[in-house]
Formats: structure tokens, sequence, C-alpha cells
């Protein structure tokens, strides 16, 4: 894969995690403060499972080619949207998901909910900061 292609290729992949990741912090995770405690258990089991067909895929294939990126160009604005991401799986395995994890156990609490809305606002800034970058960068 060339350059160029390599280009093409991470463009579609920032512009999916910023589409997707968008929706979850406008639309999914504030859901989560609307449903029942019994409901939103049972219904997370059933988010958490199918969201990860789409996210896991989605985010593993741009990390990756964020490597390549700047294994091939390490330039200022790669090497920052590739710690930008790096940052974003950090905080998605040690504040997401130990907070995904207490909501499968039952927790629903509203401060933990507003926690997770919270801690992904970091996510999704950083997430959209390196699809502007990888546009306009």
């Amino acid at each position: 894969m060339d350059k160029l292609d390599l280009y093409q290729c991470l463009r579609m992949l920032d512009f999916g995690a910023l589409v997707v990741l968008w929706l979850v912090q406008l639309v999914i995770y504030p859901s989560f403060l609307q449903l029942e405690p019994h409901k939103l258990t049972n219904w997370h089991q059933c988010y958490t499972f199918r969201v990860s067909f789409v996210l896991i895929p989605l985010l593993s294939a741009q990390l990756l080619g964020w490597f390549l990126t700047v294994f091939q160009n390490p330039n200022l604005p790669n090497l920052f949207s590739l710690s930008a991401l790096i940052a974003c799986w950090g905080l998605t395995f040690f504040i997401s998901v130990p907070i995904h994890q207490k909501i499968a156990m039952g927790d629903t609490d509203t401060s933990l909910l507003e926690r997770l809305i919270y801690s992904n606002w970091i996510r999704t800034v950083l997430w959209s900061s390196v699809f502007v970058i990888g546009v306009f960068g």
C-alpha cells in the first residue's frame, strides 16, 4: 500500500471513528441516564456486545494505520495524532472499561454514569483532533 492509499484509508477510518464516537457521546451515553436501572443493566450488556463488532475493528485499524503513517513519515502532526490515539486507548482501558464493568455488574448510580459521560468527552476531543489534524495538518 503506497502512502496515498494509506492516507485515504486513514481519512476514512478517522471519519468513521469521529462519527461513531460523537454518536456515543451525544446520544448513547446520555441515554443511559434516562433508563431505569434494571433496564439499563440489560441494555448495557446488549449495547457493549454489539458495539464491539463496530468499534474494535475500526479503532484497531485506525491505530495500526497511524503507526504505519508515523513509521513512514514521523513528522509532528503524525506523532501528535498517534500520541492522541494512544492516550485514547489508555483512557479507554483504565477509565471507561472499569466504568462499563461496574454498569454490567448492576451499578447504575447517576454519578457513575455522569463520570462515564464526562471522561468520554476527553476521548471525543482527542479523537476529533486526530481527524482534524489528518485532514488539515
